[in-house]
């Protein structure tokens, strides 16, 4: 048998097994929706939700792994546990300790990426932008913070020092202080009475098992999305997909189900807050329909009557004639019905 008949008869042999492989993975992931350049999956193994949108000639990429998840899923107690564990999850894991310098904000930094965090009412949402040859390994440190944190008592410690200092920044600024004051007065029984923050005494009395009943009840495949924009190769990012986050299970149970009665709104509510100084603020909210409600395709019109600067309504009432300095109008368009601020 001379050598060309040999190489042959080996790729012969090679290439079911990978045509094999390459199968399985992409029956792993079922495509839910295609509109325009965005395509949705969901991997079956575990339920996580895959949204791409790939952009032709573009040499970076936008890596977001968003959770069902914020500060609407807190009691009393907890407030505030899901801002803290969003800080807590840049402070290592199991396989990527800190102190290895192997971390994912190490290895972030080392590619040049920018990578980021933020805590909202209903989500909470980490993201990266890098160059696009990187996804794969942003793929991999998301998949491995997904169910492999690690939280000690003296990484809560060095974290709380900066959480502090961020929840003090808040309440030294009026306009986000009476936005709180607000959204407390508005929804009386709802969760989104409670400050995306936390109440202070809430975040003082956090411990590590707080925090890890919180992270094992919310974070799991199936309650995140994982969205990926910008230059890439999708079938390279599938694999990637499929490797790093098929391992994991989906959660042992359901993510609870809010279920609460807020008390229907008869009278106009009145908050103060009182800070030295000589310029006040004045904010009006309306309550508004739940974020799907087809009414916000008018509110959001609306909104732009209202505020857009310089030819906005708001603008042309207040701040051109020199009754204000500033005028600003912004939606918060949540899960639940929400507030609406002038």
């Amino acid at each position: 048998m001379n050598r060309f008949t040999l190489i042959l008869n080996f790729l012969i042999l090679l290439s079911p097994m990978s045509f094999a492989e390459n199968l399985s993975k992409k029956t792993q992931l079922k495509l839910l929706e295609a509109q325009a350049d965005i395509e949705a999956y969901r991997l079956e193994s575990n339920g996580l939700t895959v949204l791409l949108h790939p952009i032709k000639n573009m040499p970076v990429a936008t890596v977001m792994l968003t959770y069902q998840v914020g500060s609407r899923n807190e009691s009393d107690g907890v407030t505030g546990a899901t801002h803290i564990l969003e800080h807590m999850m840049f402070k290592g894991t199991h396989a990527h300790p800190v102190e290895s310098e192997m971390d994912y904000s190490n290895q972030m930094e080392r590619i040049g990426a920018r990578s980021n965090a933020t805590t909202y009412y209903d989500r909470t949402n980490y993201y990266a932008t890098l160059a696009s040859k990187y996804i794969p390994l942003a793929i991999k440190l998301e998949a491995d913070r997904m169910r492999n944190l690690k939280l000690t008592e003296a990484s809560l410690a060095a974290e709380m020092i900066v959480v502090r200092n961020e929840y003090e920044r808040r309440e030294n600024n009026p306009y986000a202080t009476l936005q709180k004051k607000i959204f407390s007065t508005a929804f009386e029984k709802h969760p989104y009475h409670h400050p995306v923050i936390g109440w202070k005494r809430d975040i003082e009395s956090i411990t590590v098992e707080k925090l890890q009943n919180f992270y094992d009840r919310y974070y799991w495949p199936d309650n995140a999305v994982l969205s990926i924009i910008g230059g890439f190769d999708k079938e390279q990012v599938l694999d990637a997909v499929v490797e790093h986050f098929s391992p994991i299970p989906s959660s042992p149970n359901p993510s609870p189900k809010l279920s609460v009665n807020e008390p229907e709104q008869t009278h106009q509510r009145t908050v103060r807050v009182h800070r030295a100084g000589q310029v006040g603020a004045v904010m009006i909210a309306h309550k508004v329909p739940h974020g799907l409600h087809p009414d916000w395709a008018a509110l959001l019109l609306l909104s732009e009557v209202l505020g857009a600067d310089k030819v906005g309504r708001l603008y042309q009432a207040l701040d051109d004639k020199g009754l204000a300095s500033a005028s600003y109008v912004f939606p918060r368009r949540l899960k639940d019905p929400g507030l609406f601020f002038v």
